[in-house]
């Protein structure tokens, strides 16, 4: 399987969404897209697969690139992972194509799991507990997380807060205790062959999610949905010190685009010897590249 040029690559952005697929259809609908941009207070931006590879060449970086399988709790139309994928291909030195399953789809999801990876190049999976209304910890998801172990790739899970619903009147049902990284905790011990990706600092479950990233070898942090700025200091603590190997860059392009989060990034008290393992190394091995 071909990807990206790492010697070449100054970083690689593990947590990109592929907001639009080019005939019209968008991840999110209006509301929750208007949402999230007031709370992220960026201007709106749904690039398709081209123009993320256009960005991110432009930057000497890689993306790992996803959308998420909503379908049943939001209604909107899933985008294609299908597509996701064979557009990537088109930039394998730039683009690492995730797939994205809802677990509600039970068998049928752990089918289409083995096929995006076998016949799609698809490189890991990423799931977004609140938006997709699950609690990751439930067995009768077991079966999707025995087969992402098997097919040996990794699953990113989003953590915390979310912009998704955002100041809508009940939050547009959206249910924050179901991205408790604690409830993480139960997967990482019953799967220590799953690499697991707790996306974004957790608040306000951020102690949490140190700890299990610290205790379970199979987990990682990236640090994506945030500026750099407002990231709670113990997690500026531990990514210089006892989880220097276990964090991750990470934008959440569009709604925060890499450029913003360096330079933000730049004024931390990151060691110099920390910034690269950050920057590139660390995805190098929770992705499993080389």
């Amino acid at each position: 399987m071909s990807g990206p040029d790492l010697d070449r690559l100054v970083a690689i952005d593990v947590h990109v969404h592929v907001e639009a697929d080019g005939h019209g259809h968008y991840a999110l609908d209006d509301e929750l897209r208007a949402a999230a941009s007031k709370y992220f207070k960026g201007d709106p931006y749904h690039p398709t697969v081209p123009q993320i590879a256009a960005d991110y060449r432009k930057l000497s970086m890689a993306a790992v690139i996803f959308t998420v399988d909503a379908e049943a709790a939001t209604g909107q139309q899933l985008l294609s992972n299908e597509e996701i994928a064979e557009a990537a291909a088109e930039h394998p030195d730039i683009l690492i194509p995730f797939g994205s399953i809802d677990p509600a789809r039970r068998a049928a999801g752990v089918r289409a799991a083995r096929r995006l990876v076998e016949q799609h190049g698809v490189r890991g999976f990423k799931f977004h507990p609140s938006l997709q209304a699950f609690e990751p910890n439930d067995r009768k998801h077991y079966p999707l997380y025995e087969e992402l172990q098997t097919l040996g790739v990794p699953a990113l899970f989003h953590t915390g807060q979310t912009g998704i619903g955002s100041g809508l009147p009940g939050g547009r049902g959206i249910k924050l205790r179901y991205s408790d990284p604690m409830l993480l905790d139960d997967v990482a011990a019953d799967f220590p062959d799953l690499t697991i990706i707790m996306a974004h600092p957790s608040v306000p479950w951020q102690d949490a999610a140190i700890t299990v990233a610290q205790h379970k070898a199979n987990v990682y942090i990236d640090l994506s949905g945030w500026s750099p700025k407002y990231f709670p200091p113990q997690l500026v603590r531990a990514a210089n010190s006892l989880l220097k190997t276990k964090v991750l860059f990470g934008s959440d392009y569009p709604l925060l685009r890499p450029e913003r989060w360096l330079k933000d990034f730049e004024q931390l008290e990151i060691r110099d010897e920390v910034k690269p393992l950050i920057m590139k190394e660390n995805a190098i091995r929770a992705l499993g590249l080389t």
